[in-house]
């Protein structure tokens, strides 16, 4: 079996700390175990200058090759480019964007250093992963110095819809880097779609089938991977974590007291400011609930160098304030707003203990915590997962209630009704949703990207005469 190359913004070499690492990380590194390989990427560090030479560890079949990347070009690739601009357009936020030229050479920049790196590590038969946003330009990068090999991406975030899109000044050359790869992967069929009416509109390729497109010289297939979560393993962390100190600690203070929970990344696009103020409009609009249940939101901090992220945790802040210090009683708080992490364990026991999951982005590529909440409930007494209409999960998970997270009426109604929900209803809820996590697991997720990855021919098969006809195009005009 062919070696497989990873190439993702950020690599954590494993150690006897990282046993806990997340399940994209463990996913990949098992498929790097099976047939050998190279993890690529940012060490997460910085310095003064950008390293010369990446740092090798080998740790049983898999290298890890990791940059340390200097202060300029992190503020301009990583701060700059990949989180001011691209990271608020893809999640439709134009009024935060910030279209820098200057950060968008410093975007170019790494990625042109990424690929001068990775270059001499890559062999003949090898297969090339690239992963997410800031590494959209490596793949035309790498064909520029040569490499023919194989190459897929895989976009964890929305794609934007045409219009937004061209808002973007450099959004001419940014889909033609896609267009360097041969397999590209999205979350859902709006992406798909909005991609494919990008090339269809704006470039004017070809669009052969619905998952093949011929644009700038090259036949690439694009396809829908919705990424998933392994719920054997939540199921049991839920489990086990009834057990512990925090689960049991959280459900002795509930007593009787049915919990919502949130539990997101604190970023301006999981409309958690919304989520306040629908539930503060649902505490207004059904006063029956008030001192009855209360609501945990966990945020923990996250890119805290970019002023829009200052801004958002500011407004948390007096919202909470706000929302307690209107309804709260002596005995009891509405609103618990914690910016501390927590072990993926510990949230899976607090997830089992919740009657209402509350998952309501302004936009999310997947949302994996919305499969989470329904992997670790009680089979027995389940509960009700309140769901955005405008993250990925809601194409799999349609028996949620599916909310519009800008009207907090309708917030507000869904939050009343899954509490007074009957337990028929939720069972019925929770087996047609635990059905679609199971299905679409992310071994499945792995496994259906590489193997439509290792249908491409490789440059020895090419040149040897097998499957000539149907090679790809190396060239990008």
């Amino acid at each position: 079996m062919s070696r497989l190359v990873v190439v993702s913004n950020r690599v954590a070499v494993p150690d006897a700390q990282s046993a806990t690492s997340g399940g994209l990380a463990v996913a990949l590194r098992d498929a790097l175990q099976s047939c050998g390989g190279i993890w690529f990427g940012w060490s997460g560090r910085t310095a003064a200058h950008t390293a010369d030479e990446p740092t090798i560890a080998q740790v049983g079949p898999v290298t890890y090759a990791t940059v340390d990347l200097g202060r300029k070009d992190y503020n301009e690739y990583y701060n700059g480019f990949a989180n001011r601009t691209l990271w608020p357009l893809f999640h439709y936020r134009l009024d935060l964007a910030d279209f820098s030229h200057e950060n968008y050479q410093g975007y170019r920049r790494v990625n042109s250093l990424f690929a001068e790196k990775l270059r001499p590590l890559i062999e003949d038969d090898d297969h090339v992963w690239v992963h997410d946003y800031h590494l959209i330009p490596l793949g035309l990068e790498l064909r520029a110095r040569g490499v023919e090999q194989p190459m897929g991406f895989y976009l964890h975030t929305p794609f934007p819809a045409m219009e937004v899109l061209l808002a973007l000044p450099s959004h001419e050359l940014l889909v033609k880097s896609l267009c360097a790869y041969d397999v590209l992967g999205f979350q859902t069929e709006n992406d798909l779609r909005a991609f494919r009416d990008y090339i269809h509109y704006e470039v004017g390729g070809d669009l052969l089938d619905d998952r093949t497109f011929q644009a700038h010289g090259r036949l690439v297939r694009a396809e829908v991977f919705p990424i998933g979560i392994e719920a054997g393993q939540m199921e049991a962390a839920a489990e086990r974590a009834m057990e512990l100190g925090a689960a049991r600690r959280l459900d002795r203070s509930l007593g009787t007291r049915p919990l919502m929970i949130g539990v997101d990344r604190l970023d301006y696009s999981k409309g958690i400011p919304e989520r306040f103020r629908s539930f503060e409009r649902f505490l207004d609009t059904y006063p029956d609930h008030r001192g009855q249940v209360s609501m945990m939101q966990i945020a923990p901090l996250s890119r805290s160098e970019v002023p829009e992220y200052k801004t958002i945790r500011e407004t948390l802040e007096g919202l909470a304030g706000y929302i307690n210090g209107r309804y709260g009683d002596f005995d009891w708080m509405p609103l618990h707003y914690l910016t501390k992490n927590f072990q993926r364990e510990t949230l899976a026991g607090f997830f089992r203990l919740s009657r209402v999951g509350v998952v309501t982005p302004l936009r999310d590529g997947m949302n994996l915590v919305a499969k989470e909440y329904v992997a670790s409930q009680d089979p027995n007494y389940p509960g009700v997962l309140v769901l955005s209409r405008f993250a990925g999960a809601a194409r799999e998970l349609d028996a949620a209630l599916l909310v519009n997270p800008l009207d907090h009426d309708g917030v507000a109604a869904a939050l009343n009704k899954a509490l007074i929900m009957s337990l028929d209803e939720r069972r019925e809820r929770w087996n047609a949703m635990y059905a679609r996590v199971r299905e679409n697991s992310l071994e499945r997720w792995r496994e259906r990207f590489l193997t439509a990855l290792r249908a491409v021919p490789t440059p020895l098969a090419v040149r040897s005469g097998a499957d000539a006809e149907a090679s790809v195009p190396a060239a990008v005009l």
